[in-house]
């Protein structure tokens, strides 16, 4: 009799767990171990209002923990931003000298979270062609190596790599794992 109490303990908390995930999933939730874990942002999220407007107004405003602070250095001088990929975003010097503070406070380099910490190894803004790109680091090539062109620069709702966003659906709150990757057109990413 006690045996089968414990069958019936057990799967009555089995059966109340399934419909709780069912029920309370909400798409930010990964399974690691077989426990059900809340996704955290891996990357610090942007808390600069002037960055956030400024830079968000054309395009995600990249959290500062994607490139090291030498990078952000190129990126947010004066004549980089006359030719900003190919775009004036010229800014006011008090503007631009808030921003770079930013940028470099809680760059790659010296952020803590280990994901940002990886965009600042081996990666030097000197090698690519023009200013520095988040998508020239190592790091960002390592993860996304077997990522199809197809599925990104082939497909009209991605366009670009630099558009994370558009498959990283926590990007915007610093959140890039894979749990949270859906490409448009094609669903979420099995590596």
């Amino acid at each position: 009799m006690t045996a089968h109490k414990g069958v019936l303990i057990l799967l009555g908390l089995v059966a109340v767990g399934a419909v709780g995930f069912a029920v309370g999933d909400d798409g930010n939730r990964s399974l690691m171990r077989g426990v059900w874990l809340t996704s955290r942002a891996d990357v610090v999220a942007v808390a600069n209002a002037s960055y956030g407007e400024e830079c968000g107004s054309c395009h995600m405003a990249y959290q500062p923990g994607l490139l090291p602070a030498q990078a952000w250095t190129q990126v947010m001088d004066p004549a980089a931003l006359g030719d900003h990929y190919g775009d004036d975003a010229s800014l006011t010097e008090a503007l631009r000298a808030e921003i770079l503070a930013y940028l470099s406070a809680h760059s790659a380099d010296r952020a803590s979270a280990p994901r940002s910490r990886a965009f600042a190894v081996g990666f030097d803004p000197n090698a690519g062609t023009g200013l520095p790109r988040i998508t020239e680091t190592p790091y960002f090539e390592r993860k996304h190596d077997r990522v199809p062109a197809r599925l990104v620069t082939g497909n009209r709702d991605v366009g670009s790599f630099s558009q994370c966003h558009t498959c990283h659906r926590g990007a915007a709150k610093g959140i890039y794992n894979d749990s949270q990757i859906d490409i448009p057109g094609h669903g979420p990413w099995k590596d």
